[in-house]
């Protein structure tokens, strides 16, 4: 990885040489990306002013830049003209070629491919049938859930669709579409399914979408099909999950890479065999008991998967690993249908390391996690994850089909179409959260004030880019640009805010969220502005990122490490969340995570201030931080970037803030101060040092949001999931602190051990495990001890009895030996 500050230098240099050296000037043919002797085929040339002549002919922007990686997207080149006659090759990955065509208009096109994985995916042009490939692009292949309905056809009342066949659900089913989207008069309806095949966990475990039949041909692109499903022929009705596939009926039947809309992957009942009609509980049963049977067989994932957040707040607070499932989702209305009574689900960002599992977390109304020992609404651990794990391609880390495969068609098996749920909860019971440890959250944000790792907090007003924090176990590096903020009469303030923040992890690619000179929130890849209209989640190098539609940038590094970034009142607020592993590996502005408060304020040459240090001695600190153009990740593409940061000092020895603002009785604004900040001594810091109410009540809401997130990110003990006795029930299943957990037994039973158990600060039961006894059973046992009772008595007189009289006759026989005198 290239450091953003030496490209820049070099490219600067560059244009300089290319004005010495007119008329041999480079091309970006074959070259886009790279900086060349005369001038740049970068990203950043264009604000730069270096790019070569051919920069936009050869290095392709494109529309819409995204689509499914089932392929069959059309997408136009838009900033290159090819001449009508041309015949298009498109190559995606230097391996996987597509059919391209030019419009009337000049304009290429290009289709996407079929792909197993996500992502950017590089792409090159042909115009000479396929011998050079000198013009290239990237193309966003996203999970098939993540494509919007237009771009799909829609199987309407899926529901039906997946139940087909089942006791009660028959009739016409109907598949609806955008007819514009394929531009053709008639159209083919095609059947796909999907299986994976090979040894499970070895390398010839592969992945595959295949063609099974044509369930219509030639029929109308009217954007409506509805027809009554028969059972399939032979071999094909074993496939189980698939997919259907629209295509211009131009093209051969099961023709790969072509104009498609593909439709919802889907649980195939509505084609599977008389077998299934005839009889489908039977038929799902025999398939549970054979998919249990494979799981005996598979290594179990579950010992490496992340334990649950505790807690709903925990879960939400918890963004560098856990992120919202989009079926039961709080924000929307709570719609959980595969989990009745929880309002929320996250999923584990990251899949497992070995087995590429994941991780499912669901919530109720309490907050508290549901668990399926408990409720079928509880959450469920999935042998695929579901959005998959680089580098993706092979089983079981191909986005949202391993998991269809070995987690959702199974529980259509065993839960859905037959009565067997039992063996699915088994195999994928919910993790409870008795080994989930919380990360550490440090923020910055307004003038800018600095919250540690460690819980300390300062102002530290340098002007500059800085070293926010950098950690030796994963080469994470977060680094924070300040500027100066601006009174409102537009005269510079005494004091700054963050304006920019860059970060990477090992070799993963770089993110930069920045305020534009017309204070527009970017958001840059490797340099590259992004664009969120089409995709708001980007699977990346190394990384997730996230926007809100308010624009809140998430990015979820595969550490486990989340940065979460959002513009307000004119500064960035940042906050940064590390877990538990990163203890004694951080150093910067955030303090040494550890625990210990006395090192936080620790120097580069590891000499420390003591945690009341004053706040020009921690000017001091702050300014020991900053960072070096040679191991920047920030991107200097204007020349007030160049000016102001490259070539300027990475720390303003010039510039000197206010330390104490000074608060005036006789101010106007300080009543107004008051009022809106309260006793928040950096909302009152705010506001006297910009002179705006705007920013101290950005500050004032930041505070407060940081306060809250240390508190949902507080540690839970949890005393583990407890069982009801047999033939008995339980009150509660809440398992955490304080919890008491209430056992009954039933009629005819007596509860012996403790009646309620409550989870201690230990991390223990108190009590003892409770048992329900039948009391038919113990009265018989008192019975029979009162009988064996009275005969043991007989008995015992009986043997007395005769002991007497054998003592007497020895008496006789005494007396009688005795001799007479």
């Amino acid at each position: 990885m290239k450091f953003s500050g030496i490209i820049v230098s070099f490219s600067i240099l560059f244009t300089l040489t290319a004005l010495r050296n007119a008329g041999a000037q480079d091309s970006c043919s074959h070259q886009c990306g790279e900086l060349l002797s005369t001038c740049s085929c970068q990203v950043t040339c264009q604000s730069l002013g270096n790019c070569c002549p051919d920069y936009k002919e050869f290095c392709l922007q494109i529309s819409p830049y995204s689509g499914s990686l089932m392929g069959g997207k059309d997408f136009l080149i838009e900033n290159t003209a090819f001449n009508t006659s041309s015949v298009l090759t498109c190559r995606f990955k230097q391996e996987i070629k597509t059919s391209g065509y030019t419009a009337k208009d000049g304009k290429g096109h290009c289709i996407s491919p079929l792909l197993y994985e996500t992502g950017f995916i590089p792409f090159e042009v042909s115009i000479d049938d396929g011998r050079t490939f000198p013009y290239s692009g990237t193309w966003l292949s996203v999970h098939h859930s993540k494509v919007s309905d237009e771009e799909k056809c829609t199987l309407v009342n899926e529901t039906k669709w997946q139940y087909y066949g089942t006791p009660n659900t028959y009739g016409n089913l109907t598949l609806t579409w955008t007819h514009q989207a394929l531009a053709e008069t008639h159209v083919n309806v095609e059947v796909w399914g999907y299986h994976e095949t090979g040894d499970s966990y070895s390398e010839n475990w592969l992945a595959e979408w295949k063609y099974l039949y044509t369930l219509a041909r030639e029929i109308p692109n009217t954007g409506k099909f509805t027809f009554t499903p028969i059972p399939a022929e032979g071999n094909y009705s074993t496939w189980d999950f698939g997919i259907l596939r629209i295509t211009p009926s131009s093209y051969s039947d099961g023709q790969s890479n072509i104009p498609s809309l593909w439709s919802n992957e889907h649980a195939l009942a509505w084609h599977l065999g008389k077998d299934f009609r005839d009889d489908p509980n039977a038929w799902a049963t025999a398939k549970c008991m054979e998919w249990d049977r494979k799981e005996e067989k598979l290594p179990n994932f579950k010992e490496e998967i992340i334990d649950c957040p505790c807690t709903l707040a925990q879960a939400r607070a918890d963004t560098g690993r856990f992120h919202t499932d989009y079926g039961c989702n709080i924000e929307k209305g709570s719609v959980c249908t595969y989990h009745p009574g929880a309002v929320h689900c996250v999923r584990a960002i990251q899949a497992s390391p070995q087995y590429a599992a994941g991780q499912q977390c669901c919530y109720d109304s309490t907050g508290t996690q549901i668990l399926t020992h408990d409720s079928t609404g509880g959450s469920t651990p999935d042998r695929g994850h579901d959005w998959g794990s680089p580098p993706f391609l092979k089983p079981p880390r191909i986005p949202g089909f391993s998991h269809w495969l070995y987690d959702v068609i199974s529980f259509y098996y065993c839960c859905l179409w037959s009565g067997n749920c039992q063996f699915y909860m088994k195999r994928r019971p919910s993790s409870d959260c008795r080994t989930y440890r919380p990360p550490r959250a440090a923020s910055a944000f307004g003038d800018p004030h600095f919250f540690t790792f460690d819980g300390l907090n300062f102002t530290f007003n340098g002007l500059g880019e800085y070293l926010l924090v950098e950690s030796d176990l994963t080469s994470l590096r977060v680094q924070g640009r300040t500027q100066q903020g601006h009174l409102p009469n537009g005269t510079g303030a005494q004091g700054t805010g963050l304006s920019a923040v860059a970060m990477q992890e090992n070799n993963s690619d770089v993110i930069e969220v920045r305020y534009s000179e017309d204070l527009n929130l970017e958001v840059l890849l490797n340099q590259k502005v992004l664009n969120f209209s089409e995709q708001t989640w980007m699977d990346l190098k190394g990384l997730f990122l996230h926007s809100t539609p308010d624009q809140n940038i998430t990015v979820m590094f595969s550490s486990g490490c989340g940065v979460e970034i959002r513009g307000n009142g004119g500064f960035l607020t940042l906050t940064v969340l590390l877990p538990e592993k990163f203890m004694n590996h951080t150093q910067g502005l955030f303090g040494v995570m550890n625990g210990n408060t006395e090192d936080e304020y620790t120097f580069r040459n590891k000499t420390t201030l003591p945690v009341h240090a004053s706040p020009q001695q921690l000017f001091e600190f702050g300014a020991n931080w900053a960072i070096e153009n040679g191991t920047s990740l920030f991107t200097y593409d204007t020349e007030f970037l160049l000016n102001n940061f490259f070539y300027g000092e990475k720390h303003s020895a010039s510039f000197l803030p206010v330390f104490f603002p000074y608060e005036d009785p006789a101010d106007s604004l300080v009543e107004e101060m008051v009022s809106l900040c309260g006793s928040d001594p950096f909302c009152r810091f705010d506001v006297l040092t910009t002179r705006s109410l705007q920013v101290g009540n950005s500050t004032r809401l930041s505070h407060q949001n940081h306060k809250l997130l240390v508190e949902h990110l507080e540690p839970v003990i949890s005393c583990g999931w407890l069982d009801h006795p047999i033939n008995g029930t339980k009150n509660g299943t809440n398992y955490l602190l304080g919890s008491t957990i209430i056992f009954l037994c039933s009629q005819g039973y007596e509860l012996t051990g403790s009646k309620e158990r409550t989870c201690q600060a230990s991390g223990a039961w108190s009590g003892d495990t409770p048992s329900c006894i039948q009391k038919i059973a113990i009265e018989q046992l008192i019975l029979l001890g009162c009988v064996f009772g009275i005969v043991g008595v007989a008995v015992l007189a009986r043997l007395t009895f005769l002991c007497r009289k054998e003592r007497h006759k020895g008496n006789q026989k005494l007396v009688s030996e005795v001799p007479v005198e």
